[in-house]
């Protein structure tokens, strides 16, 4: 099952001018390990971060806001709360929104509460290969915040997530795998430099709710986000020394990314 949708270089180069040229509001209920660098990359592709995650705004946030992400890093009771208010609200409005299920698979409050949020059908599903076979009901969840499957393993799970919620399923890894249950799109830009930056991969699930505002074509957005988010990385890790120039040089290489860039440099499978 394979399948690119048409001319995917030139729709991420379109998608990219319309999310600066929009700068859509994006609501990130997301763990407080990676606010601020979520924020940044927001602020640097062009999108308006807003970290509305309290319970009574939320809704309302959500009923504004142009994309929500729900992030499942660190789950306190209240934003459990402000999360469910956040996704119902966005289901009303229109809305789309992300859910990265970080960690699911054993841990008893947030996997029974990821289910209940993959049940309001998220426009979008991020998350490495074992959060999403977790999240699907197959699996017990990787080490941590970290995958012990590989992304290919992940696909029957990932088909299966999109076809029972309508969501488009995004599997990151070396290279990223994205499907609507239908169709499989994989992605193999990047560098493994994001994973040694707090908030690498967690942002990635702000960009796509921002892509998603732009466009109805969900799939297509999809790709689009990660395209442009891995790609930034490929630039920055050429002038970085580390992980911590890396991590300053990405929030530039998201500011500074063109269409150049995105054509010279996309690796569509």
């Amino acid at each position: 099952m394979t399948r690119t949708p048409e001319d995917p270089i030139s729709f991420t180069q379109t998608a990219l001018s319309r999310v600066r040229a929009d700068a859509p509001l994006v609501q990130c209920i997301t763990n407080s390990v990676v606010v601020n660098f979520t924020a940044n990359a927001m602020l640097a592709l062009g999108a308006s971060p807003a970290m509305a995650d309290i319970p009574q705004e939320a809704g309302a946030f959500a009923s504004i806001a142009s994309g929500l992400l729900i992030n499942l890093g660190t789950p306190r009771a209240e934003q459990r709360e402000a999360m469910t208010e956040a996704a119902v609200a966005a289901n009303t409005a229109g809305t789309p929104w992300v859910l990265d299920p970080v960690a699911i698979g054993s841990m008893p409050v947030r996997t029974p509460f990821s289910y209940q949020l993959r049940d309001l059908r998220p426009t979008i599903i991020r998350g490495n290969a074992s959060e999403v076979i977790a999240l699907a009901g197959d699996g017990a969840g990787g080490r941590g915040v970290d995958a012990t499957d590989d992304v290919e393993t992940a696909l029957p799970a990932a088909t299966a997530l999109a076809a029972q919620t309508g969501s488009v399923v995004a599997v990151s890894g070396p290279v990223d795998l994205v499907t609507n249950g239908t169709s499989a799109v994989r992605i193999a830009n990047g560098s493994p430099l994001l994973t040694q930056v707090t908030g690498g991969g967690c942002a990635l699930g702000a960009v796509m709710a921002a892509f998603a505002a732009v466009d109805e074509d969900r799939l297509s957005t999809t790709i689009a986000a990660i395209m442009v988010y891995t790609i930034a990385a490929e630039l920055a890790a050429e002038k970085s020394t580390g992980p911590g120039s890396f991590a300053v040089g990405f929030i530039d290489a998201l500011a500074a990314i063109d269409g150049d860039a995105i054509a010279q440099r996309a690796a569509i499978l």
